[in-house]
């Protein structure tokens, strides 16, 4: 069910980008300069505007729950989940978890792929003080198995278009994965893009994601 109430005006930046909403969950198309969730710039949060738009649309008293499902970098745009109630955060992060989420991305990159459609293996080793993930054929100490299919789905002179699937949820793994087989995401020059795009962002987008609903089983498909 798509809330249809209004709220006033504080609640207006978040309101139009409301994919789904429900008593349990709501679902919002998150911009490229947005964070999910807080980190040391001390910046206003996605997770933020959410819950200040639940506490004026509902005229909730005191503090709005609103559970943090999962993340996407602060460059990267499209869908994302949040749950309104505590049976809910935990089981969709157990769901998660256990890869019962389909989450397919929009990638434009400078290269094309190995091939018209595959599947990338790496194992990626995350680099904490760099904020930055590395892609390796083989398993070292430390890194963690990262799997993703992929299809191009347009190709102009320039650039290519690509629909990938994410098999595993790892730190940066879609950028850190196509970089390592010289398909720089557009705009991402923390991993080798040559130019940035106005504002910061890359050119990668969370499409699509699909599950079961976790409290009332139904199948919901959300495309941003």
């Amino acid at each position: 069910m798509t809330n249809k109430n209004t709220g006033n005006a504080g609640d207006t930046a978040v309101k139009p980008r409301i994919l789904y909403e429900d008593n349990h969950l709501i679902i919002v198309n998150k911009l490229t300069s947005e964070l999910v969730q807080g980190d040391k710039t001390g910046d206003k949060t996605l997770g933020d505007s959410v819950s200040d738009y639940i506490k004026t649309t509902y005229n909730k008293p005191g503090n709005v729950f609103l559970g943090i499902v999962h993340r996407l970098d602060r460059p990267t745009s499209g869908a994302v989940v949040f749950a309104k109630t505590s049976k809910a955060l935990s089981r969709l992060n157990n769901m998660f978890r256990d890869n019962e989420v389909k989450k397919i991305y929009w990638a434009v990159t400078d290269a094309m792929p190995p091939d018209d459609h595959g599947v990338l293996e790496h194992y990626l080793l995350r680099n904490q003080k760099q904020n930055k993930s590395y892609a390796q054929k083989t398993a070292v100490e430390g890194s963690k198995l990262a799997k993703l299919d992929y299809r191009v789905v347009k190709a102009t002179d320039r650039y290519y278009l690509l629909q990938i699937e994410l098999h595993t949820g790892r730190h940066h793994q879609i950028r850190a994965q196509l970089a390592a087989v010289g398909c720089r995401i557009k705009g991402d020059l923390k991993y080798g893009s040559p130019r940035s795009n106005p504002g910061g962002g890359i050119h990668l987008h969370a499409r699509r994601i699909s599950f079961v609903h976790p409290v009332s089983k139904e199948k919901i498909d959300i495309i941003a």
